[in-house]
């Protein structure tokens, strides 16, 4: 009887110090420093270099897709353009039926002259291999507009 008693006393004093000890944590050890190896500064260095890169290209792609304005729709459309400055410029722009020549410069655009859409050759060939046309006629508009 003696040892039932014994042996109820250890066992109700063993099993709090059985849980204390496993909840007893080790002691704080700080993982071991990093080392910075030059594997991993160039690996870094790349991925961002290889970021730039996309999007230099992403912007390259969207500036040769070159879309239409969403707000102008299809109403109004630049057919060509003179630089006479180095911040100034008379674009000829089509609107409807209606050729538009404008002068453009910094804060300021001035409609110069207005004309039915069919007064110069094809828009096609002044695009392309009529711009002395253009330059001459232009000119005339000109020394008419100051006269």
């Amino acid at each position: 009887m003696f040892t039932r008693i014994l042996a109820a006393l250890i066992a109700a004093f063993a099993s709090p110090l059985a849980l204390a000890a496993e909840t007893v944590r080790p002691v704080f050890t700080p993982p071991p420093t990093a080392t910075l190896s030059s594997g991993s500064v160039l690996q870094v260095v790349l991925s961002l270099l290889l970021v730039l890169a996309a999007v230099v290209m992403v912007a390259w792609v969207l500036k040769r897709i070159n879309l239409p304005q969403q707000g102008a729709g299809n109403a109004l459309k630049v057919i060509s353009g003179v630089a006479v400055g180095q911040r100034e410029r008379i674009v000829l722009v089509e609107v409807n039926d209606t050729w538009l020549v404008v002068g453009v410069a910094p804060g300021q655009v001035n409609a110069l002259h207005t004309m039915p859409k069919g007064s110069l050759p094809s828009s096609s060939n002044a695009a392309t291999d009529g711009g002395d046309k253009f330059q001459s006629w232009l000119k005339q508009m000109m020394e008419k507009r100051n006269a």
